[in-house]
């Protein structure tokens, strides 16, 4: 469970978007193109978020590990929900997936409601990112993406974590 305690600087999350199979290089070099963007440090990502269809994408759960940061994920009401602060709704998104965006949805959703976008959308051929700053909702799941199930996360730093959010 991820929790603001108001000590320390605001959680930085990574809001990541992609079509299905989009190449993991791609999506990787789009992260690190995010975080270039506002001169941000990879190590300062507290994680990965998107929307939860995407739970299983292996680009994102490779960004994930390659960040070895937690993926969080939202479901498409919850990211909808976050519209009215996005600087980049998209109708052509909301057609595909039922909410107006992915990256900076998913990064304002897990960034909570103080969270504010520090690098708008930016986009690649296959895939979309974002960075949004600010304090975590809570969570109740966490998952070892890529492990056996009795290995634990904390013997492996090239583990990636799927975190789902409370169902309102």
């Amino acid at each position: 469970m991820h929790l603001d305690t108001g000590a320390g600087p605001a959680p930085l999350v990574l809001g990541l978007g992609c079509e299905r199979g989009a190449p993991s290089d791609e999506v990787i070099r789009l992260a690190e193109q995010a975080l270039a963007a506002a001169r941000l440090d990879r190590h300062s990502l507290s994680c990965i978020a998107s929307l939860d269809s995407r739970a299983t994408e292996p680009a994102l759960m490779a960004a994930a590990a390659h960040f070895a940061v937690p993926f969080r994920l939202f479901t498409a009401a919850t990211l909808e929900a976050v519209t009215p602060r996005l600087e980049n709704p998209s109708d052509i998104v909301f057609a595909l997936t039922g909410c107006h965006g992915v990256a900076e949805a998913a990064a304002l959703a897990a960034a909570g409601k103080a969270g504010a976008l520090i690098v708008p959308k930016i986009k690649s051929a296959h895939a979309t990112a974002a960075i949004a700053g600010g304090a975590f909702v809570e969570s109740t799941q966490d998952v070892v993406v890529g492990r056996g199930q009795n290995e634990s996360a904390s013997s492996h730093s090239d583990s990636a974590h799927v975190t789902s959010e409370i169902a309102p």
